[in-house]
């Protein structure tokens, strides 16, 4: 018998879309986490394993023709890590259109600015990808509600810094929207957990360091070399979140080891 839960994230407070359920928990045993091969993605990861163990777990990788495609392989050594499952979909042609500079086909130069100086420029930062994140959600409320019989936790890592007028599909108001439409039209069946939905990155890392997630496999730049630009939105969030928790980026020494012992 399917056991029903409420909508699990930190947003249960935005509006009357969470009216429509239940407003309490039950145990829950299958997970399906998105995984980009990034911080967020992979901190969810670790939780999903945490709570579920890594035999209920399955991971999902999404290829939509981003320029920083070594973020794939980051997704699959970190699943693998885990010991979880890692299913791929190409959804690449779905933006063949955007002229976004964060996909390999934009003729776009990628600005080497913070968010916040990208929004003085302008209300829309150039590396909006279109409704990525609603695409994303609905692949995979599809997919899990086919992998799994039962009831299942669909994690994406969203946090408040990316929701700060950056990406509008990272927003509190955005997550409700969609949990409501997954859990209506999944017969309550897929539940959106998104743990840090009102927290900022330098939680995440905090609670990644607190569950040992492999740090040190993932892979934020949105630069295509094989060490991290540095300079580049998401690679001065992810150095602003190490060291608000005091501690060093584990991956920067780990891919400097990598690419020496490559030239040996």
């Amino acid at each position: 018998m399917r056991r029903r839960t409420a909508v699990i994230h930190d947003g249960r407070k935005y509006g009357s879309l969470f009216s429509y359920f239940p407003k309490k928990e039950v145990f829950i045993l299958h997970a399906l986490v998105l995984v980009s091969g990034g911080l967020d993605s992979t901190t969810c990861l670790a939780i999903a394993v945490n709570k579920h163990r890594a035999d209920n777990v399955a991971a999902l990788s999404i290829s939509y023709g981003q320029r920083h495609a070594r973020e794939l392989d980051a997704a699959n050594d970190v699943a693998h890590f885990y010991n979880v499952p890692l299913h791929t979909f190409d959804l690449a042609d779905i933006f063949r259109l955007s002229n976004s500079t964060l996909l390999d086909s934009s003729k776009l130069p990628l600005d080497h600015a913070s968010y916040a100086d990208l929004l003085n420029q302008s209300p829309r930062i150039p590396t909006y990808v279109p409704f990525r994140n609603g695409l994303f959600l609905s692949v995979a409320a599809a997919f899990a509600d086919s992998l799994f019989q039962d009831d299942v936790e669909l994690f994406i890592g969203v946090h408040s810094d990316d929701a700060g007028n950056a990406y509008p599909d990272c927003s509190a108001p955005f997550v409700a929207a969609m949990s409501a439409a997954i859990r209506i039209a999944t017969y309550e069946k897929i539940h959106i957990v998104a743990p840090f939905l009102c927290q900022t990155k330098a939680d995440v890392v905090k609670a990644g360091l607190q569950l040992d997630a492999p740090y040190h496999l993932t892979w934020s730049c949105y630069e295509r070399g094989d060490i991290p630009c540095g300079q580049c939105a998401t690679c001065r969030d992810r150095a602003t979140a190490f060291a608000k928790n005091g501690v060093k980026d584990p991956a920067i020494d780990f891919l400097k080891r990598k690419k020496f012992s490559s030239l040996l």
